[in-house]
Formats: structure tokens, C-alpha cells, sequence
């Protein structure tokens, strides 16, 4: 499957956070500890919010992001106060560019790791629920970016939570008739510009692995040596696939079957459960 991370706060160089760490997403690309698959090569993308712009900038690529020369270029020299980035292992849809995430439409960014059980039978019942002034802007083939405009045809600009519990009922119910017994696995990440939402599920319970860091001042009294902690807002957050290090205290894994919200102020958690 993938690993994804997205980064809210002090607006950085997208390089702190892709290339630095010790366990760094581009790290994980080669070397991923929680994954399916250790290796994660067909492609990779990110995305990004510029202050003053109405729509984030997205970059994909199919080769995979550890000699990636462009994400290097854009990385170093790209700064921001909202990014996702994502390595992709395909789940079985084509390696191409338009399957590359995060997925991008007007104001809001969208990425997946996960899968659509048995997707190439579920896949035209799903795709009939989609908004049909919405169905044109569908450019891959995958369940991740299906996922999304059905979110979309939902309300997911309206309302972020209620568009993803609909999806996923959406998906188990068309699952289920097909006889899928677990038809949905993911972990989500979907923003706005300014709030982002991070959603945990798995239709067994037993969902790919997701965490969340620390408060920022907590980890300060921590590590009161760690120069990078002293550069960045309180309300600086990352959610990650997997932890970016082994710093003692940093983070926090997503409960099962829960999604959190991440803007300014207060940060919370709900439980999450599909309904139709």
C-alpha cells in the first residue's frame, strides 16, 4: 500500500519535513517499517497551499521519490504552511501519472493509503453515485481518487465528516452486495487550505497505521535541545503513516475507527463510523 504525511503549521521548506528526519518520508519510500510493502516506487506526489492562491499546486511523478530530482528541486526551494506528500504502492491500478496522489479539486487536497476490496467488481455501482457534474474531472482509475469525488458528491465541502461516513457506507453497502466481506480499508487525509481532517478505519477493525504528533509545547519541555521544536508554532501538527524518528513522546497513534480535525485552536478527535 502507501505512506502519506501532512504538515500544518509554521509555514517550512518542504524539505524539512520530506528529506531531514531520520525516518523521513523519502526514507520510508525504500525503507517503510509499518507498511504492506517495505518499498514504495509507483510514484509519488505533493501537494501545497501559497499564501494569497485560491487552489493548492500539485506535482506527481510515476518514478519513485528516493532519486526523484524535481521533488528535490521543489523541496528545497517550495515553503509552506500546509503540504501533504504521499509514496504510492499500487493496490493493482496502473502505475501513471493521474494515479499519483494527493488528488486535487478547487480548494481541497485528497490522499489515500488503503484499498477498495475486490474494486474492479464494486467499481461501476460506485462510480454511478458519483455527481455526474462532477464525473468528467475523474482523470485515473483508481478506488483512492473514486473515493474522493464521491466524498465530493456528498458534501464534502460543506461538511468534511458527514461526506466521509456517507463514502464509506457507501462503499460497505455496495460491498456487501457483492458479497465483500471487508470491504474497506483506509487511513485519509483531506484539507481546505485551512483545516485539515485525518480519518482511521478498516471495515475488519484492523486499519493501516496512522499517528499524530505531540502538542508542540510538550515536546519543547521534553527536548529542550531540539532546534527544529524551537523554530515552530504551538499549533504546528503533523499526521503520518508512520513516525518520521524515535524521538521519545513525539507521537501518538490515531485510535481505531476515529478522525481528527487539525486547525487553528483547538484540536480534536471523534469516532468514525460509516453510515448510508
Amino acid at each position: 500500500m502507501c505512506r502519506w504525511i501532512v504538515y500544518s503549521g509554521t509555514p517550512v521548506l518542504l524539505s524539512q519535513v520530506l528529506f531531514q528526519p531520520e525516518h523521513s518520508l523519502i526514507d520510508q519510500s525504500l525503507h517503510s517499517r509499518l507498511g504492506v510493502e517495505t518499498t514504495n516506487g509507483d510514484g509519488f506526489g505533493v501537494g501545497w497551499y501559497s499564501q494569497g492562491l485560491d487552489t493548492p499546486a500539485v506535482v506527481r511523478d510515476v518514478g519513485p521519490a528516493w532519486n526523484n530530482r524535481n521533488l528535490q528541486e521543489v523541496a528545497h526551494h517550495v515553503r509552506s504552511g500546509l503540504f501533504f506528500a504521499h509514496i504510492r504502492a499500487t493496490t493493482g491500478t496502473a502505475v501513471q501519472q493521474t494515479n499519483c496522489h494527493p488528488f486535487r479539486k478547487d480548494r481541497w487536497l485528497w490522499m489515500h493509503n488503503g484499498v477498495i476490496r475486490e474494486f474492479h467488481r464494486l467499481r461501476r455501482d460506485l462510480a454511478l453515485a458519483v455527481d455526474p457534474a462532477l464525473y468528467p474531472d475523474i482523470e485515473g482509475s483508481t478506488d483512492s481518487e473514486l473515493m474522493f469525488f464521491l466524498a465530493l458528491t456528498f458534501g464534502l465541502a460543506d461538511d468534511p465528516p458527514d461526506a466521509v461516513t456517507r463514502m464509506a457506507g457507501l462503499v460497505e453497502s455496495t460491498g456487501h452486495r457483492y458479497g465483500v466481506q471487508h470491504p474497506l480499508q483506509m487511513t485519509v487525509a483531506v484539507a481546505d487550505g485551512e483545516s485539515l481532517w485525518a480519518f482511521r478505519y478498516s471495515s475488519e477493525g484492523a486499519s493501516r497505521s496512522l499517528y499524530f504528533s505531540t502538542k508542540v509545547d510538550a515536546l519543547r519541555a521534553l527536548h529542550p535541545d531540539t532546534s527544529f521544536l524551537r523554530e515552530i508554532s504551538d499549533e504546528t501538527r503533523l499526521v503520518v503513516s508512520e513516525p518520521l524518528g524515535d524521538l521519545p513522546g513525539a507521537w501518538n497513534g490515531v485510535p481505531e475507527s476515529s478522525y481528527g480535525i487539525v486547525r487553528p485552536g483547538q484540536d480534536t478527535l471523534h469516532t468514525f463510523e460509516p453510515r448510508c
